[in-house]
């Protein structure tokens, strides 16, 4: 049986329901003592999995507003990237303390550490089948690792300095790097090769991510810019400006349709932005956090975005209209 931790919770519309108005927030869990530097639903859209400069990665029941089992705790420094297993029993993490870890998001006990990297890992992610995962690393590499194992099986190296996010396409077959080298590189993950070098940013990549059919990439970066690039050919097709501070996380809507962005600095309140992914247009604006956003992500419906940042918490946006309007 789950246990259910109760946790501060400031009610923002009410008990979050889709009744909500456009862009309000829902609800602020609250629970992490440091920065949120990473969020992501789960693949059923009921829970939510956050990491944090507190060394812990925490679960939450989305639909209760409640921390959902025991925190996980394993990290030794900063959790900087969380995301579920495409079938929602697993959960990977990265920290600064320069491993990865796998749990068992039912029971919240550890069950892989990936030793390998030689400096901090900032980004994780499983692969679509979830036999894989891959990571970034500040020691300028990409490493695939067997998921069930643990075994090391790729490292992938061509980035001048540290990698900063990484992805899997929706097929699998390829990978995404952004790195501080100001560039977005392309890999064949079963061969290692490098296929693409993306350039267009003048400074650091942050964040990136295949779009949901694999044809297009998005990119954030510290030159306060998103960019929407050709998956196949490289070709820069939109540059998204309207961030005044540095963007540290894109994602994709699941129908491909919308693009969140999350931006600013960790003394002053970021910004939450959703695009609209073909024509470039802003469609949504807001504050929230105190700090910087730090990570976005979509609910698989489309209807709500998590970010987390600054202040400690993880908010929950409600941008069912947009999700219905596109």
């Amino acid at each position: 049986m789950r246990v259910l931790l109760a946790v501060l919770v400031i009610g923002i519309a009410g008990c979050g329901g889709d009744s909500s108005s456009e862009g309000q927030e829902m609800f602020t869990l609250k629970g992490h003592s440091g920065d949120v530097w990473s969020v992501s639903f789960s693949p059923d859209g009921k829970r939510i999995v956050s990491g944090g400069s507190d060394k812990t990665v925490k679960v939450w029941d989305a639909r209760y507003e409640i921390q959902e089992t025991p925190t996980l705790k394993g990290h030794s420094d900063t959790v900087t990237s969380v995301s579920f297993s495409p079938d929602g029993k697993r959960i990977v993490s990265g920290s600064s303390d320069k491993t990865v870890k796998v749990w068992d998001a039912q029971t919240s006990q550890e069950t892989l550490t990936l030793k390998g990297h030689s400096d901090w890992v900032r980004s994780v992610s499983f692969s679509p089948d979830g036999k894989q995962l891959v990571s970034g690393s500040d020691d300028k590499t990409v490493k695939v690792w067997d998921a069930q194992t643990g075994q090391e099986t790729l490292t992938l190296k061509g980035h001048t300095s540290g990698v900063l996010s990484v992805s899997f396409s929706p097929d699998g077959k390829r990978i995404v790097s952004g790195s501080w080298d100001d560039t977005v590189k392309v890999w064949d993950a079963q061969t290692s090769q490098e296929t693409l070098t993306l350039k267009g940013h003048s400074r650091g990549v942050a964040s990136v991510a295949f779009s949901p059919d694999g044809k297009q990439i998005v990119s954030g970066g510290s030159d306060k810019t998103v960019r929407v690039w050709d998956a196949q050919t490289g070709q820069e097709t939109l540059t998204l400006k309207g961030h005044s501070d540095l963007v540290r996380s894109v994602s994709f809507s699941p129908d491909g349709k919308l693009i969140a962005s999350g931006s600013g600095e960790f003394e002053k309140s970021g910004e939450i932005k959703v695009w609209d992914a073909h024509t470039g247009k802003e469609r949504f604006t807001r504050k929230g956090h105190s700090g910087t956003v730090t990570s976005v992500s979509f609910r698989p419906d489309g209807k709500r975005i998590v970010s987390g940042g600054g202040g400690e918490t993880v908010k929950i946006w409600d941008i069912s209209s947009l999700a219905t309007s596109k």
